[in-house]
């Protein structure tokens, strides 16, 4: 089915690498404008230039999810470009993993909070006015698999995660009591093969070694399945909430992730 988002406006942040870039790639192959929003001013308008080769509509805009007078000034460029907004993807964020979370700094707890939750809540804040001038829509928020369940090294990654996922919950119930028709849900991926597994600090007090994780081996080990999810894994299943196809889906997960919240699946020989 082509064109399931044709027409529609979508802002999609952290969309310069990984699931992001995936999610604005092919919300924009299915016929949505798409703003793409990202801190990384290189690899940003790169993804735009590959989308609008491939005969697509995207621009990119700079962005410091945890910046609230940028979120004014991105909500009011894109109510200046295209009038109105229909999609907003909350997906920027960031891991950072301890041995023991009495080794974390309060620094990197307050800089991953800062992005993963304060981050989500003004992209709600400042898009939602937007979308509801609009006449509706759907926000998607991308919490993960550790918004669901415990991790060890990621107490701090799990409680930024598991607000997200309550926090979507909230305002689909607030939207659906303003008949707004803004519906909200909330994505739980598991392991998914993407550059953020090299980027997530590990050690004392943030001292920024970087872990030398190998997704398709964890997955191995941990998904029923046994392989490691793609990035356009979780692109299809934003592409589904953000289209008319989940009219009747609102304050719920979707969750994408090999079986692991499922339970465990012992290979047979």
């Amino acid at each position: 089915m082509a064109g399931q988002v044709a027409g529609k406006v979508a802002l999609v942040t952290g969309g310069a690498s990984g699931i992001g870039q995936a999610v604005a790639e092919l919300l924009a192959e299915e016929g949505a404008a798409v703003i793409v929003s990202d801190i990384d001013e290189l690899r940003g308008p790169e993804v735009v230039a590959s989308i609008r080769k491939a005969g697509h509509e995207a621009i990119f805009l700079q962005q410091d999810v945890t910046s609230e007078p940028r979120w004014a000034d991105v909500i009011s460029d894109v109510e200046k470009r295209f009038g109105r907004l229909d999609i907003l993807v909350s997906n920027a964020g960031i891991g950072i993993a301890v041995p023991s979370i009495v080794e974390m700094s309060l620094a990197d707890w307050r800089r991953q909070t800062a992005i993963n939750l304060d981050g989500v809540f003004l992209s709600v804040k400042y898009g939602l006015p937007l979308m509801r001038k609009s006449g509706g829509g759907s926000i998607i928020m991308m919490s993960s698999l550790a918004g669901l369940r415990g991790s060890a090294t990621l107490a701090g990654y799990c409680a930024t995660k598991g607000s997200v996922r309550l926090f979507a919950k909230a305002i689909a119930m607030e939207c659906a009591s303003f008949g707004d028709g803004i519906r909200v849900n909330s994505v739980h991926p598991g392991i998914i093969d993407t550059p953020i597994w090299g980027k997530i600090p590990t050690g004392a007090a943030g001292n920024g070694r970087n872990a030398p994780i190998d997704p398709e081996e964890r997955a191995k080990l941990a998904t029923p399945l046994g392989y490691a999810g793609q990035a356009w894994d979780i692109a299809a299943g934003v592409l589904y909430l953000a289209s008319d196809a989940s009219r009747y889906v609102t304050g719920t997960e979707l969750v994408i992730d090999g079986g692991m919240y499922a339970g465990a699946a012992a290979r047979q020989p």
